[in-house]
């Protein structure tokens, strides 16, 4: 839009200025024209003289008549010569006038235009700053929930392993009861005083828990 603005000035002002060389031909023209005229004119004041020195009267008149027309044609050429420099002198002042705002306006677009391209870029930067930070939460959130899940899963694993120390879970994927454990640790060649001890401690147990009779 600037540059469109811009444009349309410098196509005004070279038509300014095509105008005031239009019209200072025009003026050079009406100049030759008065030239002639002021040639014409001294030409008739010294044919009259001569003509008048002859003797010849009638052509003195003659020549005199003809040097008043071409002295009144003169008169009008000569203003209108002043006019037109005077009508120059203020084209020329407008064009000038006309040539500093343009200069001023391009001025003030190349201006406008830097800004408008670094507010653009500071935009850019400020988006994608923006769409960084939130990438960046939203990876921290994943990252956060994933440390979550591992944490519950290292919990959960340590209760297990826990629960099987304590003989309150038997090993997953065993299937053992408290019979299969007794008989594995009969085939497996577990110590016979070890074997016997237990048994007594649970006969004792149950005798204990007997009602007397």
């Amino acid at each position: 839009m600037l540059d469109y603005s811009y444009e349309r000035q410098v196509e005004q002002l070279h038509g300014m200025r095509r105008d005031v060389a239009e019209l200072v031909t025009a003026k050079k023209r009406v100049a030759q024209q008065r030239d002639r005229r002021q040639d014409q004119f001294l030409k008739l004041d010294s044919s009259a003289r001569k003509a008048l020195e002859l003797g010849r009267e009638d052509l003195t008149r003659q020549a005199l008549e003809r040097k008043r027309l071409v002295g009144q044609e003169l008169v009008g050429l000569n203003q209108l010569v002043s006019d037109l420099e005077h009508q120059q002198a203020q084209m020329i002042a407008r064009e000038r006038e006309t040539r500093a705002r343009v200069e001023r306006f391009r001025s003030r677009k190349e201006v406008t235009k830097a800004q408008y391209a670094a507010a653009k870029a500071q935009l850019a930067i400020s988006d994608a700053v923006v769409g960084l930070s939130s990438q960046l939460r939203e990876a921290g959130l994943r990252i956060e929930r994933t440390m979550d899940r591992v944490e519950g899963m290292n919990a959960r694993a340590d209760a297990i392993q826990e629960l099987e120390a304590a003989g309150t879970l038997a090993p997953i994927g065993t299937g053992e009861d408290d019979i299969d454990r007794q008989l594995r640790e009969l085939t497996s060649g577990a110590s016979i005083d070890a074997q016997i001890s237990r048994i007594r401690l649970e006969l004792n147990r149950g005798q204990s828990s007997s009602p007397p009779k």
